[in-house]
């Protein structure tokens, strides 16, 4: 099988495509091993929206379902194994990218459950836990950016275990997430843990940022609002990787943990899907090419780069001072950028307490379905 050219152009400007969704039948049917040998996917995300979806689909989960009923399992244990199991086998299948990269790329994330988004003691406890559960060097525990969960991030480094941050949407929130990665290496470090084992990356949603500022661009209706509308997500990106760099790329504080191994957590573009039809369907693509950065995508998303997506080399670098600029002009129009990423990660939060509390009504009907 040879890889898409789009698809491996990408890959080859150092950006890892990573698909933004798992399930059972995919690994079963080896639609999974299909996009890594064909579409250059090097890392899998997942998140409660995309267990629920596939727990409700099909019937690839009835069986262990089944047996687990049978056992006495109640909801949260089926869901805990059967997330679990899915995670540890897409991880076994990325082993090998995970040995070819010296553990950068082959990676699977999971996410810890997100009624727990506002509790760090909670989030620590759960993280080790599935950490333990899923036993595979290459799992990426997932951790919500909030306020709570800036502490619980730096605890669970500490303890040597890589974390995805997800639900970041501000490039402030970026530089606490950067800073509680920084001290959990340093903690990890005083522990004893290698450092070049522990891996992390930051993802930054995007498409969101367009459709929350969209919708307020016109309820202002001017000129100049409409003319904003489609550039706020991309500049937003393009400001984290910078901000990304200025730690990172020769920063004092990551370059002495460095010289132990300490590896740089790299900016993840998440939310790529775009929801526009109005926009480029690789908008959130081909706009953000730089190295060292992950974009994971929805399998539409990816079909549509495969297909027609133009890869011009690096569009990030050197394009701050222009993202900056489309941001204080948002706030000249009236864009209260304050409210804007607090009202999306209250939303994200949400989103994901409404899929997992979906996730145990359907999961407990099927428990309920097997007894009787």
């Amino acid at each position: 099988m040879t890889q898409n050219p789009n698809l491996a152009a990408l890959s080859a400007e150092g950006v890892s495509v990573w698909l933004d969704d798992l399930s059972r039948e995919r690994l079963q049917t080896g639609n999974l091993q299909t996009l890594i040998d064909t579409k250059s996917v090097v890392g899998v995300t997942t998140n409660p929206s995309i267990f629920q979806a596939a727990l409700s689909k099909g019937d690839a989960y009835d069986a262990q379902i089944a047996e687990l009923a049978e056992r006495g399992a109640d909801v949260e244990a089926t869901i805990r194994t059967v997330t679990t199991d899915d995670v540890r086998n897409a991880c076994d299948l990325l082993a090998k990218t995970y040995e070819a990269s010296d553990g950068v790329d082959g990676r699977v994330s999971i996410e810890v459950d997100p009624r727990m988004a506002r509790d760090a003691d909670k989030t620590v406890a759960q993280a080790i836990e599935l950490w333990k559960i899923v036993d595979r060097p290459n799992l990426l525990i997932k951790i919500p950016a909030t306020e709570q969960g800036l502490p619980a991030i730096t605890a669970v480094i500490a303890e040597g275990i890589s974390v995805n941050v997800t639900l970041i949407f501000s490039v402030e929130r970026h530089r606490l997430v950067m800073d509680a990665y920084l001290e959990g290496l340093e903690k990890a470090k005083e522990a004893g843990h290698d450092l070049s084992k522990i891996h992390s990356v930051a993802s930054f949603f995007v498409s969101r940022v367009d459709s929350e500022i969209d919708s307020r661009l016109e309820a202002i209706g001017s000129d100049e609002a409409m003319e904003l509308r489609g550039q706020a997500g991309v500049a937003n990106a393009r400001l984290a990787y910078a901000a990304y760099q200025q730690v990172f790329v020769g920063g004092e504080r990551f370059e002495a943990l460095a010289a132990d191994g300490a590896r740089v957590q790299r900016p993840l573009w998440a939310s790529t899907g775009v929801k526009n039809p109005d926009y480029s369907d690789t908008l959130y693509v081909t706009e953000l090419v730089a190295k060292n950065t992950v974009n994971t995508m929805p399998e539409k998303t990816m079909d549509a780069v495969a297909d027609h997506g133009e890869v011009k080399g690096d569009t990030i670098t050197g394009t701050s001072g222009a993202a900056q600029l489309l941001f204080d002009r948002l706030v000249n129009v009236g864009i209260d950028l304050t409210d804007v990423f607090l009202t999306l990660e209250n939303e994200g939060v949400d989103k994901f307490e409404k899929s997992w509390g979906e996730l145990i009504e359907a999961t407990q009907g099927q428990l309920d379905q097997k007894k009787s």
